[in-house]
């Protein structure tokens, strides 16, 4: 017997201030209505709680869902507070230069379908294949990386 998922909200992950703030944020860098820079920031931070809940889950986000987890990380209090509640320690996003062969391509389906089993709903227009970006959570798949510093 299949086990229902609970569907989760982003919104809820976050304090509503820190929502604004983020969204705000996205908006200023990167010129779009609040509507794109919302849907952005939900999915990002389904994708990082996903990420700090799912640790041995390799997971890569689309470009466009990258955008808003960089906004994240450049507001970096705001982002240590998450990390630390949701995964107890800093969430580390490592960016993979062309040519760097430290692991295999990162499997978008993947991240997808982990997201999806916690419950989040992805918006499939900000997660599209061709749109894979090069980066990955640090520990999910890349602790043994040169680029991880451990």
């Amino acid at each position: 017997m299949a086990t229902a998922v609970q569907v989760r909200d982003p919104r809820t992950c976050v304090p509503t201030q820190v929502w604004d703030r983020e969204v705000r944020l996205i908006m200023r860098d990167h010129a779009m209505e609040r509507d794109l820079a919302e849907r952005i920031f939900g999915q990002a931070v389904a994708y990082l709680v996903t990420s700090a809940e799912c640790p041995e889950t390799r997971m890569g986000p689309s470009q466009a869902v990258d955008l808003g987890v960089h906004s994240f990380v450049l507001d970096s209090v705001v982002y240590t507070e998450f990390c630390d509640q949701y995964a107890g320690h800093y969430i580390h996003h490592i960016p993979h230069l062309p040519g760097q062969d430290t692991q295999e391509p990162l499997a978008l389906r993947d991240t997808v379908k982990a997201i999806q089993t916690s419950g989040f709903e992805i918006d499939p227009e900000l997660w599209t294949m061709k749109d894979a970006a090069e980066c990955s959570q640090c520990h999910a798949g890349c602790t043994d990386s040169p680029n991880s510093g451990k």
